[in-house]
């Protein structure tokens, strides 16, 4: 038989003097039972639905507690799940019981204490999404806003454009009262401008509770009546506000109250899941009474994660309080972990994490320690060099900082801030420590002390320590505000009182740029040469090498002669000659090594020639040849000679 065929038909309840109609609904199915089945429009939102469709009564004859109310005769008063075999019994004794077993199914339970959720019909407060165009302004409202990241706006927006009114009630002993009176008589509400003046003054000073603990009286004029029925018997509203409706009202409560604040705020940030409260809540009370979104900007991020991926939780006990890491790590590796995170999506902790970003930390420290330690003699106002004159090289290393700190900049204008961690450290450990201050120790400790090679290092390694404290402050804090001390001589100022000065512009021309991208080209594949002949025992250091290089066509590094002395620094070797071909070493094509990145460059690794300097351990072939100063090349004698070093003072 169809169900169509038996819709309008009425049936009797078992137990209750009552009828009921038949009705056909999508959601009853064959596969899932008989076919027929009861509804409870009180208990459940298909059957809810359904006797709005049909006009139902919404029967809910259960209480907060869970309890039957006095309607069920004979068990009022009992729990709802408790009077289950009773009632089963009462089927049996009145013979309506075919036949009756236990089932086990899926039932919505509370997370917190497990126990299944009766769900009832009950009066609520509702803000309509429609009425004055709630939702249309909204939407407008949040693309004027900024959305940290960009996705966000896309979330937010698919949310409010799908969300039903806005359920403001709850039903809880504790929360922010909803001030309004209901009349005993014909159970309307009423709420006036008096009344509400009146609960201000009460909350002021007693507080929220005050709604509670006074009669309805003590805040109602005197000889009110409804405006409805005429009653003048009134009660409270128990319910209590959404908590959400609360935390979305902080705009008001809090920037509006203050005079050191300003209304809208410039930026909301918590967590990507508050697009579906703190934000949207803020967003909705804004435009209701404010037609304006509360704040200009909102950056969401992602939660944190133990190192696997999971989810952090006490119950599963992988929680990793903060002043636990601090005790171990320090406040500057937490810093600096937060700062290398992708904090967009989940961020990942863990020990092994950690232990690399203390080796991160280590490098950037060690970094600053030795840009100090070498402008211990350099006094910025004395010493300094016109940045124009500075030695090619220096200008260069300027140019690469000013990139960096551009990027840095940039990243901490647009909240990313895992980009400013990683430039600075690249700054520290590549193009810094394993390069430029690689390559000028020997003009730093061996050129004449007030000498303008020297100087010129100084000045560049001064303008590189101030622009990487000052950016990197906002991070590494402790750090920065100890280096700054450091470098300025005086510990009255702190860094945080500096301003992020622009670096130095425009160092390089485009020629010089492209010359020197080509000079550290050709210096990575001279070095894996080099260090070809290390592995191979033909030199020690590079110090100890000559090297040979024949160039490929078409390179465009002239004049051959800077060329040399030009990638002889960058390399750190003694000699450095740039050849046709290597026929004049006899013996030596098996050595001969061949670019594979850059084709057409062949280098050739000797034991460099002559002797090695005493003091800068380069070798020539000028040692032993001053009369002066015999164990010394031809640089350190000039030197110690404008030093005023006598050979018997060596």
């Amino acid at each position: 038989m169809k169900g169509a065929e038996l819709e309008g038909l009425s049936v009797v309840h078992p137990f209750i003097d009552r009828k009921g109609p038949v009705i056909t609904a999508d959601y009853v199915t064959l596969d899932s039972g008989t076919g027929i089945v009861h509804i409870a429009p009180g208990h459940g939102t298909e059957d809810y639905d359904s006797s709005r469709k049909y006009d139902l009564e919404v029967y809910s004859p259960v209480d907060h507690r869970g309890l039957f109310t006095a309607e069920v005769e004979g068990f009022a008063g009992q729990n709802i799940f408790k009077a289950n075999p009773a009632i089963i019994d009462l089927l049996r004794e009145k013979g309506m019981l075919i036949y009756s077993e236990e089932l086990s199914h899926s039932y919505p339970h509370c997370w917190r204490c497990k126990r299944p959720v009766i769900f009832r019909a009950t009066a609520q407060w509702f803000i309509s999404m429609e009425r004055n165009g709630l939702r249309k302004r909204a939407l407008e409202n949040i693309d004027m806003v900024k959305w940290i990241p960009s996705w966000g706006r896309d979330r937010i927006h698919g949310m409010v454009e799908a969300r039903p009114d806005w359920c403001i009630s709850r039903q809880r002993a504790w929360g922010v009262p909803i001030t309004v009176f209901i009349c005993r008589d014909c159970g309307e509400p009423v709420l006036t401008e008096e009344m509400a003046e009146k609960i201000v003054s009460f909350f002021e000073k007693e507080g929220a509770d005050s709604w509670f603990a006074r009669p309805a009286s003590d805040f109602m004029p005197d000889g009110y009546i409804c405006p409805s029925c005429g009653g003048s018997d009134f009660g409270r509203e128990e319910d209590i506000l959404d908590v959400w409706f609360d935390s979305g009202i902080s705009h008001a409560a809090v920037l509006e109250d203050r005079k050191e604040l300003s209304w809208p705020a410039d930026m909301y940030l918590e967590g990507s899941d508050q697009h579906r409260g703190w934000f949207q809540s803020s967003l909705l009370t804004s435009v209701a009474t404010r037609d304006m979104a509360p704040y200009r900007s909102v950056l969401t991020h992602g939660f944190v994660v133990d190192g696997k991926g999971k989810k952090m939780s006490k119950s599963v006990g992988n929680v990793i309080p903060p002043e636990k890491l601090i005790k171990r790590f320090g406040a500057e590796i937490l810093r600096l972990w937060v700062s290398a995170e992708d904090y967009r999506d989940d961020i990942k902790i863990s020990d092994e994490i950690l232990q690399r970003l203390t080796e991160a930390y280590r490098k950037i420290r060690n970094t600053i320690r030795y840009l100090l330690s070498n402008l211990s003699d350099f006094d910025p106002q004395r010493d300094s060099m016109p940045l124009k004159d500075l030695e090619p090289l220096d200008r260069w290393a300027l140019t690469q900082m000013s990139e960096v700190v551009d990027k840095v900049k940039k990243g901490y204008g647009e909240y990313r801030f895992h980009v400013v961690f990683h430039q600075i450290h690249k700054l520290c450990t590549v193009d810094l420590s394993s390069l430029y201050l690689d390559i000028i120790k020997d003009r730093l400790y061996c050129e004449l002390r007030d000498g303008s090679k020297r100087r010129s290092a100084q000045t560049a390694l001064y303008h590189i320590a101030m622009h990487l404290v000052l950016n990197m402050a906002p991070v590494l804090s402790f750090t920065a505000d100890e280096a700054w001390a450091h470098l300025t001589g005086s510990n009255d100022g702190s860094v945080f009182l500096e301003m992020l000065t622009e670096p130095p512009r425009r160092l390089l021309s485009s020629e010089e740029r492209e010359f020197w991208g080509k000079v550290f080209d050709l210096r990575g594949e001279i070095t894996k040469a080099l260090e070809l002949a290390r592995r191979e025992k033909r030199i020690g250091l590079a110090l100890d090498a000559r090297v040979l290089v024949r160039l490929p066509e078409g390179l465009g590094l002239e004049p051959i002669e800077e060329l040399e002395e030009c990638l002889k620094m960058v390399t750190i070797v003694s000699q450095l000659e740039i050849v046709d071909d290597f026929d004049t070493e006899q013996g030596t094509r098996k050595d001969i090594w061949k670019s594979e990145e850059i084709k057409g460059l062949s280098c050739l690794v000797l034991p460099a020639r002559g002797a090695k300097c005493a003091r800068c351990w380069t070798w020539s072939t000028y040692v032993g040849k001053d009369r002066e100063f015999m164990d010394v090349c031809q640089r350190c004698a000039e030197v110690l000679r404008r030093m005023g070093v006598r050979a018997k003072d060596q």
